[in-house]
Formats: C-alpha cells, sequence, structure tokens
C-alpha cells in the first residue's frame, strides 16, 4: 500500500504563484511515477505533470513553460511549482502514484487551488 499526503494548495491572484508538495509513504516499487492531476466543476480529471523515477517528466500543454515538477528521492517527496497562475488553473489538484508493474494508480485526497483577483 502506498499513501499520498498532498500540501499546499489555496488562494492566490492571477499571476502569482503556488507550490505543491506530495509525500509518498509505504510499499514503493523502485520503478514508477509521481505526479499531479486536477479536475475542475464539470470536468475530467487531468494530467498537469508527471515525473518518473528515471527523472523523465510530462506536461501538460496548457501548463507548459508555467509549472515545473520536480521530486526529491531521499524524501519520496514530488513538488508541483505552479507561476503565472490563470483563472483556468482552479481546480482541485490530486498527486498521483503509478505503479509500472501493473500501471495501478493511487491517489492522494487532493488540494484545492483557486486563482482569483
Amino acid at each position: 500500500q502506498v499513501q499520498l499526503v498532498e500540501s499546499g494548495g489555496g488562494l492566490v491572484q492571477p499571476g502569482g504563484s503556488l507550490r505543491l508538495s506530495c509525500a509518498a509513504s509505504g510499499s514503493i516499487f523502485m520503478i514508477h511515477a509521481l505526479g499531479w492531476y486536477r479536475q475542475a466543476p464539470g470536468n475530467q480529471r487531468e494530467l498537469v505533470a508527471i515525473i518518473t523515477s528515471g527523472g523523465s517528466t510530462n506536461y501538460a500543454d496548457s501548463v507548459k513553460g508555467r509549472f515545473a515538477i520536480s521530486r526529491d528521492n531521499a524524501q519520496n517527496t514530488v513538488y508541483l511549482q505552479m507561476n503565472s497562475l490563470k483563472p483556468e488553473d482552479t481546480a482541485v489538484y490530486y498527486c498521483s502514484y503509478t505503479d509500472f508493474r501493473n500501471n495501478d494508480i493511487v491517489w492522494g485526497r487532493g488540494t484545492q487551488v483557486t486563482v482569483s483577483s
């Protein structure tokens, strides 16, 4: 079992920045990915950014150049630095852990990010 605990959401003005953190614990397989998804009201959950255990990253087109995902392997923690935030970035952000043995995904509970003036 893998557990994920997110932190760092909140209210920010357009153009502002936030950093999300997610600490993973439990039975973490050596080959895996940690990532962030988001879901706005009425929308499906979508990928924001993901980083593999080998350090490869992938971003949604809508956040490229504004968001950066990183990880601290010693702490099993993944971060999402969000800059130049827009109102359309408002959503619940979920941390994810993907086990590449079976592609099972474990989700965090989510953290609200609201971009509004």
